[in-house]
């Protein structure tokens, strides 16, 4: 059960679809400019987006900042891909290296994958002693972790949050 509804009596239509699709490029629009674009009344609009955010459909709707430009105000950062294996994968030991990864402010994703490392963690740190500091926090100190991969970014070739949406 999600919000007021289950998934057993929520279903997506063709318009739904056409606004989830607008929504994941610009959330910005305003009800009036959204309902314009979709060719609706405002009033429709504005119910069927309350329906799919009560769904829990949409989950947040947030800023995207553009890394170049944030680079050229405070320094590039760093961003690393991290391939992380447990030593003992009991649901209890995933559960416990995840509350810890996901409580972590520099992760910015984390995914339990299989098969290879069980997680992978994509971080984004302001320079490598910050690295440094969150690998000791997060795997270090950790007995159960036996083996760390980082892949430092060097350039971001794409990033798209959109979900692609199967046709109705």
């Amino acid at each position: 059960m999600i919000g007021d509804f289950s998934e057993s009596d929520f279903s997506l239509d063709a318009l739904d679809r056409r606004l989830l699709e607008q929504l994941q490029h610009d959330a910005s629009l305003s009800n009036q400019a959204l309902a314009e674009r979709m060719g609706i009344s405002p009033a429709t609009c504005l119910r069927r987006v309350r329906r799919l955010h009560d769904s829990g459909l949409i989950e947040r709707q947030v800023a995207l900042v553009r890394p170049e430009r944030l680079a050229a105000l405070q320094g590039h950062g760093l961003t690393a891909i991290v391939e992380v294996s447990l030593d003992r994968q009991g649901a209890e030991h995933l559960d416990a290296f995840e509350a810890r990864a996901v409580a972590e402010p520099a992760v910015q994703q984390c995914w339990r994958v299989s098969p290879g490392p069980d997680f992978v963690l994509v971080v984004h740190v302001a320079d490598m002693p910050a690295h440094l500091a969150l690998g000791q926090r997060l795997f270090t100190q950790d007995a159960n972790v036996r083996n760390v991969r980082a892949f430092f970014a060097t350039r971001r070739a794409k990033f798209e949050p959109a979900l692609p949406l199967a046709a109705g």
